[in-house]
């Protein structure tokens, strides 16, 4: 008669293989595949934004290359700069008939700001041809209005 508490014929569990690695579940290759897309979706949308900001980076280097304004002529260059760039971002018909007052309140109004008819920046003074007080002011609200404007389109 056998004993059934007898361990002599206890056997080790027998474990099945680990997992492997390689190759991954269809699962994992086919969140691979959307994360791949994502990124070059993200990439497509990256290099159009900086295409279509080309025309913003040439007017601030435009204002970089300008001399301090600080006279008539000056302030002139900082508004054709402004000009030449509202005429890529906006309609032409609705930007090349614009001058003095109603030009200055074109860039509020895009801006969202008073920068340029309402503080120590402003072109105003140009518009009548006496020289803006402070030309580093302006300089510094053209370069904010080319970053920030909303452009149309």
């Amino acid at each position: 008669m056998t004993d059934q508490a007898d361990l002599s014929r206890l056997a080790d569990i027998v474990v099945p293989a680990p997992v492997p690695w390689w190759p991954p579940a269809p699962g994992w290759w086919m969140l691979l595949a959307a994360l791949l897309a994502g990124l070059l979706i993200l990439l497509v949308a990256a290099v159009r934004r900086w295409r279509r900001n080309a025309y913003r980076r040439e007017a601030l280097a435009a204002l970089d290359r300008l001399g301090p304004a600080t006279d008539a002529a000056g302030v002139a260059a900082i508004s054709a700069i402004l000009k030449r760039t509202a005429l890529v971002a906006y309609p032409r018909a609705q930007v090349a008939p614009l001058t003095g007052r109603a030009w200055l309140a074109f860039l509020d109004r895009t801006s969202g700001t008073d920068a340029f008819t309402g503080s120590a920046a402003s072109l105003a003074p140009a518009v009548s041809g006496v020289p803006a007080g402070d030309g580093a002011a302006l300089r510094a609200a053209a370069r904010r209005w080319v970053k920030h404007h909303r452009a149309e389109g």
